[in-house]
């Protein structure tokens, strides 16, 4: 699956029409707690406050081009790809149905319904709703829009083009995996760059398919059971993804519900944005990896700032026992 830094400026420029490329800073309280310097990508600035957006303009506008015949489309999410879906289907007039296990995000519910898609809830996970929705889609003639392809990781390494230019040289950079666009995206943008910067991938301790699979080198299913990280809440690994990530990533990195908590707290605390569970999980694990990463520069990305309203009253209330969760 070789990207050229041809093929990824193409897709940056589709992201770039639509909105403009977010911001990275070093902070200085973050710099502190951390021990070393540190920069920070903010996913969480876009107009859908999550990453997820970049690959759904891409995804969609080569739909457009390649499908014009169409009308429907059908994913399944724990939110943010919902979002990129609704949002993307929108602007070329298409329907757009959504799938979500129960128990997901109200305030992601929410919004994936203010952006135009008929959300269906069905099972008790990510897993079960995508089974669900790959049903739909071959019942009702739907387009299935998948959770990993080629065309959403071209859209999201605009987010990669941007941090490794617009930020000093990075050493490394801490990148959470969910189905694994985001690292992978990251991957593909160092390369087309010809960068050196190590990237290490996080996943949710309580959600360790990629983790495991990535160690074992084939494919490796796992129950997940993180309460705080659904962005990462994967118990099957994309195989294509799998393999970008086995040969791109230096080091895959383990983190709990309550480091993320505590990560969360971070970056309130330190800079005043507000992070999801796997928009922290980033810093959760360069603060676990503290000692090695002193002295040098170090990148993270925070992928999004979709949090509900009461989740994070308790995160930053300072209550582990009502976050943490065992694998």
């Amino acid at each position: 699956m070789p990207f050229t830094l041809s093929s990824l400026e193409s897709a940056a420029a589709t992201v770039h029409a639509v909105l403009p490329p977010t911001p990275q800073y070093s902070w200085a309280l973050l710099n502190q707690r951390l021990g070393t310097e540190l920069w920070v990508k903010h996913e969480n600035h876009t107009p859908l406050g999550a990453f997820k957006v970049r690959g759904g303009l891409t995804y969609f506008e080569h739909l457009r081009r390649s499908a014009p015949q169409v009308r429907e489309v059908v994913c399944a999410t724990r939110g943010n790809h919902g979002q990129s879906v609704a949002f993307a289907a929108a602007r070329h007039g298409l329907r757009a149905t959504i799938v979500v296990p129960h128990g997901n995000s109200t305030e992601k519910n929410t919004a994936m319904r203010a952006l135009g898609a008929e959300l269906v809830v069905v099972g008790d996970d990510f897993q079960a709703a995508r089974e669900h929705a790959a049903r739909l889609g071959s019942e009702h003639g739907m387009h299935a829009v998948p959770a990993f392809d080629p065309l959403l990781v071209a859209g999201v390494a605009s987010y990669g083009l941007e941090f490794l230019r617009g930020a000093p040289p990075l050493d490394v950079v801490f990148v959470p995996i969910g189905m694994g666009s985001g690292a992978c995206s990251m991957i593909a943008a160092r390369d087309a760059l010809g960068c050196r910067t190590e990237i290490v991938g996080v996943v949710s301790a309580h959600a360790p398919a990629y983790a495991r699979s990535v160690t074992e080198g084939r494919l490796v299913t796992h129950p997940a059971s993180t309460r705080l990280a659904d962005g990462m809440a994967c118990s099957t690994p994309d195989p294509a993804a799998l393999e970008i990530l086995r040969r791109g990533l230096a080091d895959i990195v383990e983190v709990s519900d309550d480091e993320v908590a505590t990560a969360m707290r971070a970056l309130f605390e330190d800079t005043h944005n507000v992070a999801e569970g796997a928009g922290a999980a980033a810093l959760a694990a360069a603060l676990q990896r503290k000692a090695s990463v002193r002295g040098r520069r170090c990148g993270i990305v925070v992928t999004g700032g979709n949090v509900d309203r009461t989740m994070f009253r308790e995160v930053l209330a300072d209550e582990p026992e009502g976050t943490a969760s065992t694998a």
